[in-house]
């Protein structure tokens, strides 16, 4: 049944069009020069920052940033071996999802440390990476406490993550 339907509501989206006389093919178009364009506009700001995520990971900035920040992670109930996944998560989703395949290769499949990282990393998102996309898309001009706040709710999520993972 799942099969069918995209088909089916396309076939649907054709029909629906038909009957009102819109001109489809031209708004389809239109949708996607303006894709196009916002591509382009978007562009520098993904380059840099996928450059500065790349240049912390290789420069070990990650591994001392975890390193300095993990006696006030540990305060908050985050467990050192997930301090630098905490620190990578709001720059890159590839490394963060490397570390992960590292906590579950180190830890089995089934510990609290894996369950917690898993939980982690469904509750937070590359925040400077989608700030950067959207800021550029929207042109934003008044972001001061876009990043922090977004950061701030990644750390209540990871508290959140370690508590929920104690619990199961």
């Amino acid at each position: 049944m799942n099969d069918y339907i995209l088909p089916a509501l396309f076939l649907l989206l054709l029909i629906a069009v038909t009957f009102k006389n819109i001109p489809a093919y031209s708004l389809f178009t239109e949708g996607a020069r303006g894709a196009v364009d916002l591509a382009v506009r978007v562009l520098p700001f993904t380059a840099a920052i996928l450059i500065a995520m790349e240049l912390m990971r290789i420069s070990g900035l990650t591994v001392i940033l975890a390193r300095l920040f993990d006696p006030a992670f540990s305060a908050l109930g985050i467990p050192s071996e997930l301090s630098e996944l905490l620190v990578l998560r709001p720059f890159s989703g590839s490394g963060s999802i490397a570390l992960l395949n590292g906590i579950i290769a180190d830890y089995g499949a089934d510990s609290y440390t894996t369950r917690a990282a898993c939980i982690m990393m469904a509750s937070s998102d590359t925040v400077l990476y989608v700030s950067a996309v959207y800021f550029a898309s929207t042109r934003a001009k008044r972001t001061l406490y876009a990043i922090p706040v977004a950061l701030a709710a990644c750390l209540a999520g990871s508290i959140a993550a370690c508590l929920i993972a104690r619990v199961l």
